[in-house]
């Protein structure tokens, strides 16, 4: 499902382990000094990029492990599960295909739990249109704007753009089971989405997008949600038949079975680890428009809110 940016330096640790691979193996020796290393999955969008780094910078520096980051896709990175290069993923999108094939079928993850933040997918215009045209953000009449959002990429029909090829998504199968004149054309990153609906707000251009909470960009501006067929339980099962809006999504983190038969307080760090879309709002902030690393905005964000992180750390 969905989302983001292509992110501007992700560290990556190199493994320094004499005689080892530097697995999440090494955590399982690590004991309260966690001198092992966990192999966290960072996918391209900014809100995940900003639980990762805050995740990073507390397994250094409070629990005292080595951190490498994996820059990958959110299907690529379940693919690290079963080939030894992924512990963590931390922020799940639902993906039932990959977990009956991960957790169900090759038995080589598990859940770990909620993360806290609460997701939104579901299609946008800027405020601006919802006010010049009130009926718009009803689906059924999206055919009569089709003309305002034709674009040279999407011909004679109207631009729906989408995100990263990558993300979750159905509005391809949603535009041809509600017959919508549209045609689908990918962004490419959550970076590009982001401008789009900055300059479609700033000049007023027309623009019918995929987005998603949580986000930063709603500190700085309104975009308005359409309508769509109400979700309801099982009417997205087949994706090629989608006809309804997306779920909510109670985002949970995924593991290697691996990391956690031996990952020792690191496991246990990633299982407590639970904060809000304001919270990962706060730090993707600082990272995307106050342009910190991400280290720096994580080490802000955890010197502001002890109350919080503290009851992620294991016990002594």
């Amino acid at each position: 499902m969905m989302r983001v940016r292509l992110f501007a330096g992700v560290l990556t640790v190199a493994l320094a382990m004499t005689g080892c691979s530097g697995s999440s193996e090494n955590a399982a020796t690590a004991g309260a000094a966690g001198s092992g290393t966990v192999k966290l999955a960072v996918n391209p969008w900014v809100g995940y990029e900003a639980s990762a780094a805050v995740v990073k910078y507390l397994l250094e520096n409070e629990l005292h492990y080595k951190v490498e980051t994996v820059e990958s896709g959110e299907a690529d990175s379940w693919k690290g599960f079963e080939s030894g290069t992924v512990d963590v993923v931390l922020e799940n999108w639902a993906h039932p295909e990959l977990k009956k094939e991960y957790i169900d079928q090759k038995k080589v993850a598990i859940s770990a739990g909620e993360d806290g933040n609460k997701g939104v997918i579901g299609w946008y215009v800027p405020e601006w249109m919802a006010k010049k045209y009130p009926d718009i953000t009803d689906w059924k009449k999206l055919p009569d704007y089709a003309s305002l959002f034709r674009t040279a990429d999407s011909g004679n029909l109207g631009q729906f753009l989408a995100g990263d090829r990558s993300y979750v998504t159905n509005d391809a199968a949603l535009i041809k089971n509600l017959k919508l004149p549209y045609r689908v054309v990918y962004a490419g990153s959550e970076d590009a989405l982001i401008k789009a609906a900055q300059e479609a707000t700033a000049n007023k251009t027309p623009l019918l997008m995929y987005f998603y909470e949580p986000q930063w960009l709603f500190s700085q501006l309104k975009l308005v949600k359409i309508n769509l067929p109400p979700y309801a339980i099982g009417c997205d099962t087949n994706p090629q038949a989608v006809a309804c809006d997306y779920p909510p999504y109670l985002l949970d983190k995924i593991v290697s079975k691996k990391f956690a038969n031996t990952g020792g307080k690191a496991y246990e760090f990633i299982k407590n680890f639970v904060w809000t879309n304001d919270d990962q709002n706060s730090v993707a902030y600082d990272i995307a428009v106050n342009k910190m690393s991400d280290d720096a905005a994580a080490k802000k964000w955890v010197e502001a809110n002890k109350i919080v992180w503290q009851d992620w750390i294991p016990a002594a």
